[in-house]
């Protein structure tokens, strides 16, 4: 975030350099005097000086002098982003429901809408429909102009254009949301998978700030991955990465037939109806249930009930799987994950921390829940749309 310029750039190369450098430490970190920004990201005061004065001559930012004094003298002034400089459209795509939200600069959500997917609700077009017709209404009563899209969507997605691939368990194949989205509200619109942008979220604003390396895994109908890697998102081919759910951990005719064409995918035995399973729940149970009941059982059973035991197995099973791969310092879990018990997530991390030997050698991978709860992949969503805008603002 603070690498300097190649050598031999030109001075407006590199005030540009500068200006996005500052912005975007302001968005992500918040209000910060002109004192630290000169220390954070190793420029001199009159430097952070021209580039705040040209920020707040635009309306970017704006300055105000500390409520907090300390020492003597004049204070240094706090620099704060203004929200409504620039706003974009974050949509959280998921299977049983859609959330939209306008966030301003700094990361705040500045209004915010969502309503629940049921038959022919769930198809492209009534999606991408209701999504258009929701933002105008939105951005109308908060009399705001929106300067792009992130688009969050459980499946296969081809970031270079927004198509999404395969999104199984909404039944999509090869729908161009992106292109879409792009036409309708004409704005630049970026689409992603949403485990990866519930660990872009969780890189930025989560339990994972500070991680360099670290994979959020998230739980619903299926099960899904997001990796930061030396700070940054990793990325396969053409975008498509992150399919942990479809690790096979149970071949043979003892694993469940899963909708890719495999048996024994990971997410058959921990996505949700696994959970319905552990419970003693039927397929299919309201997912409010499947909370309550996960967040009911504070103590460990004694004695452990089979399924629920089985249930744990694998979790740390495919969790071994995926640090002895990827090596992160930290697991995330997202989504129903975040309501195991505690004592299951200290059960797991510990199972994982001895039998993982990428663990034992970089000194135990913690695992933790997400403290971003469901509005991980929608935050995420909202820092895939700033990318772009944080140059150009």
């Amino acid at each position: 975030m603070t690498s300097t310029p190649t050598a031999g750039a030109r001075p407006d190369e590199v005030r540009r350099h500068n200006r996005t450098v500052l912005l975007r430490r302001l968005h992500v970190g918040g209000p910060c005097t002109r004192a630290s920004l000169a220390t954070e990201l190793g420029l001199n005061r009159s430097t952070i000086k021209a580039l705040v004065d040209g920020l707040a001559e635009s309306g970017v930012v704006e300055e105000k002098v500390p409520r907090m004094r300390t020492g003597a003298g004049r204070p240094s002034l706090l620099v704060l982003p203004q929200a409504h400089a620039a706003v974009v459209l974050a949509v959280d795509v998921r299977v049983e429901q859609v959330a939209i939200a306008l966030v301003g600069l700094g990361g705040e959500m500045l209004g915010r809408n969502s309503w629940n997917l049921h038959g022919r609700a769930r198809e492209p077009n009534e999606v991408i429909t209701h999504i258009v017709e929701s933002t105008r209404l939105l951005a109308g009563e908060l009399d705001v102009e929106m300067v792009g899209a992130g688009i969050s969507v459980p499946g296969v997605v081809r970031r270079s254009d927004g198509l999404v691939h395969e999104a199984p368990n909404l039944h999509w194949t090869d729908v161009p949301v992106g292109e879409r989205i792009r036409k309708i509200l004409r704005m630049p619109t970026m689409v992603a998978n949403d485990a990866e942008l519930g660990a872009l979220a969780e890189h930025l604003r989560g339990v994972a700030r500070g991680s360099s390396d670290a994979v959020y895994v998230s739980a619903d109908v299926g099960v899904g991955g997001g990796v930061i890697s030396g700070g940054s998102t990793l990325r396969g081919t053409a975008g498509y990465v992150g399919e942990l759910g479809h690790m096979v951990i149970r071949p043979g005719p003892s694993g469940r037939p899963c909708y890719c064409g495999s048996r024994g995918c990971w997410e058959t035995e921990v996505g949700e109806p696994a959970m319905c399973r552990a419970l003693a729940l039927p397929e299919g149970s309201p997912r409010g249930a499947v909370v309550a009941e996960l967040r009911a059982m504070k103590v460990k059973p004694d004695p452990m009930p089979g399924p629920l035991g089985e249930f744990i197995g694998w979790l740390t099973v495919g969790l071994i799987n995926v640090v002895n791969l990827l090596g992160p310092e930290l697991v995330v879990l997202g989504d129903l994950f975040t309501a195991l018990p505690g004592w299951m997530v200290a059960e797991v991390g510990q199972d994982v921390r001895r039998k993982s030997l990428v663990s034992r050698a970089v000194g135990g991978t913690r695992i933790v829940a997400s403290t971003l709860g469901a509005d991980a992949k929608l935050i995420g969503a909202a820092e895939l749309a700033f990318e772009p805008v944080l140059d150009a603002v």
